[in-house]
């Protein structure tokens, strides 16, 4: 009984395949060819299956392991590719503990920037995802950092006053003085991308040790700078991306006259002398100083601080794959 069961399921599964049995002896190529098919058609099958992503495999906590660290999710991106190497050098140098978040971000770069899409938060070099995220922080977030450069005002103000220069168009730049894109936007560099210039924080020794004292200054990656940032009346910047989601950028307002307005992610903030107004820059942000020349420019101390969710093991692994 079980074969005749076997039997008349095979039958009625192939039976609208197959010709009829009568006529195989006498025409035999047609079963072969539908065989065949039949044939190269599972063998297509099993090639799909077998070469199919297959999940990394993971610590009981959640932790990709070395054996299943996830090499395979990297795009054909050159940069993604070296970020990975950096990460997987990092991880076999210390630990893989911690990397979920990084790996994911490195994993889905191109899904995070959302290409040459408007967004109100797009970070221009590397998005790090499940961070909570919003255009301005309140204080509390920063409150000992932000409590050392406000009591700090009056020394790195008076620094500046020492280094101040006017800026005559045509005029040679001071020494130690940049001139950025608009012509408006002048800055005096103690770290950039995480490099220290020496000679500038020899300059402002008082400014440097309030540096020195931060907990969570980024001074070892290129996510990194602190600077007095100077905007001549009539300038205004347009709307730009920062390049991380990582830090907070850190606004010390030393001269703010009226007319100057920052915007972040649609909100407008304006600033205040002495005090410290935390920023988000990965979001949409335009300056502007809207004041008269009389009003002379606006000044203020920048300093990057890291995101306060990024974890210590993170951060760590972020110097290493961001260093300068």
């Amino acid at each position: 009984m079980p074969s005749i069961m076997a039997d008349w399921g095979l039958r009625g599964l192939f039976s609208p395949l197959l010709p009829d049995p009568s006529t195989w002896h006498s025409r035999p190529e047609p079963a072969i060819a539908l065989l065949g098919s039949l044939a190269l058609l599972f063998i297509w099958y099993c090639y799909r299956v077998g070469t199919g992503q297959v999940a990394p495999a993971t610590h009981p906590q959640g932790v990709p392991t070395e054996e299943g660290c996830p090499r395979r999710t990297l795009r054909g991106d050159a940069i993604n590719q070296r970020l990975y190497r950096s990460l997987r050098d990092y991880a076999k140098r210390y630990s893989w503990s911690g990397m979920n978040r990084l790996h994911k971000g490195i994993r889905d770069q191109a899904h995070y920037q959302l290409g040459e899409r408007m967004a109100i938060q797009k970070p221009s070099a590397f998005y790090l995802p499940d961070l909570p995220s919003a255009p301005y922080f309140p204080r509390e977030s920063q409150r000992h950092d932000v409590e050392i450069l406000e009591l700090s005002f009056p020394a790195i103000l008076r620094e500046f006053e020492g280094i101040a220069r006017d800026f005559e168009p045509g005029a040679p730049m001071p020494r130690g003085w940049m001139v950025n894109a608009n012509p408006g936007w002048h800055s005096y560099y103690l770290y950039r991308q995480g490099e220290c210039i020496a000679q500038n924080c020899r300059s402002c020794p008082w400014t440097y040790r309030a540096l020195s004292a931060l907990r969570t200054f980024i001074n070892a990656n290129c996510f990194g700078n602190a600077c007095f940032n100077v905007l001549q009346p009539g300038t205004m910047l347009p709307g730009t991306y920062g390049p991380t989601n990582t830090r907070v950028r850190c606004h010390l307002g030393l001269k703010v006259p009226s007319g100057c307005e920052l915007v972040v992610g649609g909100e407008p903030q304006c600033w205040s002398e002495g005090y410290c107004l935390l920023v988000d820059d990965s979001f949409l942000h335009t300056t502007a100083h809207n004041g008269s020349p009389s009003d002379g420019p606006q000044v203020i101390f920048i300093a990057d601080l890291w995101h306060p969710n990024v974890a210590g093991p993170e951060r760590q692994a972020l110097d290493y794959i961001f260093a300068p």
